[in-house]
């Protein structure tokens, strides 16, 4: 039975002074006891002395369909059953590599990522929370994932299918996006009815509902319906970006969660139609790291998720970029780390057994080179990866 022992440990919520050893029976945690306490006989100790164990990650924000290129979504739609299932598996080992261990996945393409996420837990694969497609207008953002719907009985039925097939979470795109030509990102797609309709059909089936959101009318849009969650949450309106006040306010008094989709590739930089978004709009990456920063300071619940797989600056594996830029706009390191462990399992409905290091939860670990705490690049410097109890192969160097 293993042992993974390490100088330092972050829980999910805090430091754990002087370490741990997180002892591992059956795929879950036995025990978490200081680094120094005595191992008893029969247990496999796994050291790392000058690193910190913290429970696995979690991407709340990723596209399992997209295969990490420029025109990831342009392809979905002539992809094969075989290329999609491939494309899928080296999301999850990318994933997985990077020390995430459980991927919220916001953009099916007409199912196939629910449809694996159903097939049960896969050895040392990351554990699927899933949308299944978007519901978006007639040839609205993502309209090639094959959620198109209109009208209150289209409307009605999108959800109900979500509900029938086992969604874990209802995805609605209520702006244009960036990767979908001829879609606006600052215009709403729906209207207030419509999308107030939406949020109360998922609430009556029992799900949450998180909006696709750029412009600042689709963030208030979807405050005013009601909505449990935004991405992106950019807020962009013709004269650059705006966050008023007042909306900071209700997006903390309505407990909505957002994710802010941080984090890009390193050494690459913004090109084609993001970089097009940040030139018309006035806007750099580290506007976006200060708005979120913003979020946070007034009482705004944040999670990490890094929108992964739509774009080689947007590849998979790259979760800790997002935490990393939480940091750099001003968040402190220990919030910005929460977002991707025990906020983020509390958010899909896990936080039972995911997110923190405590006796019963899955045993989801990583370890990592140095002090997060201190320096949180040492996201980026993945040491060791457990998945329910099982170690993966050593991750390569990133």
């Amino acid at each position: 039975m293993p042992v993974i022992r390490a100088g330092r440990a972050f829980d999910g919520e805090r430091e754990l002074p002087g370490g741990a050893a997180v002892f591992v029976e059956d795929g879950r945690i036995r025990g978490v006891e200081p680094a120094d306490a005595p191992i008893p006989d029969g247990w496999e100790v796994a050291d790392f002395p000058g690193g910190t164990v913290l429970p696995g990650l979690i991407d709340m924000h990723v596209h399992l369909c997209g295969d990490s290129r420029n025109g990831a979504l342009d392809r979905l739609a002539d992809y094969t059953d075989a290329d999609l299932g491939a494309v899928i598996d080296r999301a999850l080992r990318d994933q997985a590599a990077a020390g995430v261990t459980t991927v919220r996945d916001l953009g099916d393409r007409r199912w196939a990522v629910l449809e694996r996420r159903d097939r049960g837990p896969e050895r040392a694969v990351p554990q699927i929370v899933a949308a299944g497609p978007p519901i978006t207008s007639a040839r609205g953002h993502c309209w090639s994932m094959g959620g198109e719907a209109a009208g209150p009985d289209g409307l009605r039925a999108a959800v109900r299918e979500r509900a029938e097939r086992g969604a874990d979470v209802v995805k609605v795109m209520g702006s244009g996006g960036v990767m979908t030509p001829g879609t606006e990102v600052s215009l709403c797609q729906f209207g207030d009815d419509d999308l107030r309709l939406i949020v109360e059909e998922a609430h009556r089936a029992g799900l949450p509902v998180t909006v696709h959101a750029h412009g600042l009318a689709a963030v208030e849009q979807a405050v005013r319906a009601g909505t449990d969650g935004i991405e992106h949450c950019t807020c962009l309106t013709e004269s650059g970006v705006r966050i008023p006040g007042e909306l900071l306010d209700a997006l903390a008094r309505q407990e909505i969660t957002v994710c802010p989709t941080l984090g890009k590739a390193a050494g690459v930089e913004p090109a084609g139609p993001v970089l097009a978004l940040l030139e018309r709009f006035g806007m750099t990456l580290d506007d976006r790291k200060g708005h979120a920063a913003s979020m946070h300071r007034a009482g705004v619940r944040l999670v990490s998720g890094a929108d992964c797989g739509i774009s080689s600056g947007k590849a998979h594996g790259i979760l800790p970029s997002a935490v990393e830029g939480l940091v750099g706009g001003g968040v402190p390191a220990a919030d910005a780390l929460a977002s991707a462990t025990s906020r983020a399992a509390e958010e899909c409905g896990l936080g039972d057994r995911k997110g923190l290091l405590r006796a019963g939860h899955d045993a989801d670990l990583v370890v990592v080179d140095g002090d997060r705490l201190a320096d949180i690049g040492a996201l980026t410097r993945v040491a060791a990866v457990m998945i329910r109890g099982e170690r993966i192969a050593a991750p390569a160097p990133r």
